[in-house]
């Protein structure tokens, strides 16, 4: 995943390669989907992994009509509703011939794409992708948390 690069949410580059070494948790997200609660979760994670290592980013995008906003509008809802502190990217697309270069690679690689918002993929420290969680499972789940832990030790 080093090999990626995304823009942050205020327009600063955001190359993955920066974070060589360290787990990821990436998920699509949408600001008016029924998952869009497990923010809170989401945000609970990156506090209680970000002194261990683990980067929580967060990449909405539009490709299944819940996420309508600019990226002003977006980071602020985050910020308001859920007081986000992880990294959130620019509105991007996460499916399709026009997906962000990294989602192509996760399909082509993984055969894991996103159905839906807040599909979580979790790449370990060599930036493979380690497991990936579709939107039912959520934030405190067990099966997402025992596999951050396996990532994180």
């Amino acid at each position: 995943v080093y090999n990626f690069s995304f823009k942050s949410i205020d327009g600063d580059n955001l190359p993955l390669a920066q974070f060589k070494g360290r787990p990821i948790l990436l998920f699509n997200s949408a600001s008016k989907c029924g998952f869009t609660s497990q923010y809170t979760g989401l945000q609970k994670i990156h506090e209680q992994y970000k002194d261990r290592g683990l980067i929580v980013i967060g990449i909405p995008s539009d490709n299944f009509n819940q996420e309508p906003g600019t990226e002003k509008e977006i980071k602020e809802f985050c910020m308001v509703n859920f007081n986000i502190t992880f990294l959130l990217t620019k509105k991007n697309n996460v499916i399709g011939n026009n997906a962000h270069p990294l989602f192509q690679w996760i399909d082509e690689n993984y055969e894991a794409k996103p159905k839906w918002n807040f599909y979580k993929f979790l790449i370990n420290k060599e930036g493979k992708m380690e497991n990936f969680f579709s939107s039912m499972v959520t934030p405190s789940s067990p099966e997402l948390i025992k596999s951050i832990e396996t990532v994180v030790n």
